[in-house]
């Protein structure tokens, strides 16, 4: 897919690796991105970036909501589902109130928006971008509603990438490993700017990659994981 001239539709665009795809496809000359997000001062912010920064009042939870977004951007060609929550505590700490809130956001929320933008990608062979994680593929402790919902999500991409490869729509996951957001703020680890997260996502875009990991951390762990699935899966049990 060549992203000069696309049309992008980013969710959970106000801030972190959200706000970096929508500064990364400006560099690669999009027409237009749509930066969707819920918190209403954050659109502020986005708005005031450039012209070609169309602003959405988008909770991926809400399947009206992300409808609505679909009904008014019917120009996209490249859906990237970037909304994210992250609850903190191992299985037997975290709250159920918590494990919803990562479910709906990362598996449903995935699904509503998904859903609801496949009648527009169909119509310009588009694309849908899962931004995925590394602990969708080998679990850590005090992750325990993250990595379930992210796994989710991953299996949900797959299943969608079978369906909708039919209908000319194509689908890629990205599993990035520890970026240097607000969200993981507290994490003391080595960890990837935004900004080249964003760009590497969008070379593996134009490169076609179904599985894209556009991080160091990522990319070792990736190849160990192939080596050894269980071995990583020990290390990371160990974190």
């Amino acid at each position: 897919m060549h992203l000069e001239n696309s049309v992008a539709f980013v969710t959970g665009a106000n801030r972190g690796i959200g706000r970096a795809f929508v500064d990364a496809l400006l560099e690669r000359g999009a027409t237009r991105i749509y930066a969707a997000a819920r918190d209403h001062t954050s659109r502020e912010t986005l708005a005031r970036l450039d012209q070609r920064v169309r602003i959405v009042e988008l909770d991926v939870r809400n399947p009206a909501h992300a409808k609505a977004a679909a009904d008014q951007a019917r120009d996209v060609t490249l859906l990237i589902n970037n909304a994210g929550t992250l609850s903190v505590g191992g299985p037997a700490d975290v709250s159920l109130s918590a494990v919803r809130d990562d479910m709906e956001t990362h598996l449903f929320g995935t699904l509503h928006v998904i859903n609801a933008f496949v009648p527009v990608l169909e119509q310009h062979d588009g694309a849908i971008v899962n931004m995925l994680t590394l602990v969708a593929l080998a679990s850590m402790p005090a992750l325990a509603a993250y990595n379930a919902s992210k796994a989710a999500a991953l299996s949900l991409t797959q299943s969608v990438r079978a369906d909708l490869g039919k209908r000319g729509i194509t689908v890629q996951g990205v599993f990035p490993g520890a970026v240097d957001t607000d969200m993981i703020r507290s994490f003391v680890m080595p960890k990837t700017p935004a900004i080249d997260v964003a760009r590497a996502t969008l070379d593996g875009i134009e490169a076609g990659e179904e599985d894209i990991f556009p991080d160091p951390m990522s990319r070792q762990i990736y190849t160990a994981w192939r080596q050894d699935h269980k071995a990583v899966e020990r290390q990371f049990a160990a974190m």
